[in-house]
């Protein structure tokens, strides 16, 4: 049998996809279109009034950064925490920390570039539903 050599991988983005969280995100970086192994990247674009599903990433850690715009995100095991992660600035979630981010803004959408140590991307998801009640957006 004989072993491939890693080499670079191009990616075009062509499509978009709904992920469990409830976003839409631009196809990026994953296992299954470049053979990562241990990381994945994609972009997402928070349209104002959006919020995901509260979640956590099972075993895997997140990095955000936020290109243009907002988000809002509560974190923790009861959603007791929140801060705002704006324009320039990134946000660095732990392994199962569960979290769920909104962009509260009336007319500004919130682009930002996300990375996470799950290749598969939506694989380690875990939906928290008993949390989404827990936070009460305007």
């Amino acid at each position: 049998m004989t072993e491939t050599k890693p080499t670079c991988v191009l990616i075009r983005p062509q499509s978009t996809y709904v992920g469990k969280q409830g976003h839409t995100y631009l196809e990026g970086i994953s296992a299954q279109n470049a053979g990562s192994k241990a990381i994945c990247m994609l972009s997402l674009t928070l349209q104002p009034g959006e919020r995901g599903k509260a979640h956590k990433h099972e075993n895997h850690e997140t990095t955000i950064y936020v290109i243009s715009g907002e988000a809002h995100c509560w974190y923790g095991d009861q959603m007791e925490e929140h801060l705002i992660i704006r324009a320039g600035e990134f946000l660095y979630i732990p392994a199962n920390v569960p979290h769920l981010p909104a962009n509260l803004h009336e007319s500004e959408p919130c682009v930002a570039i996300l990375a996470r140590t799950d290749p598969n991307e939506q694989e380690s998801v875990v939906l928290l539903p008993e949390l989404d009640k827990v936070v009460a957006l305007p």
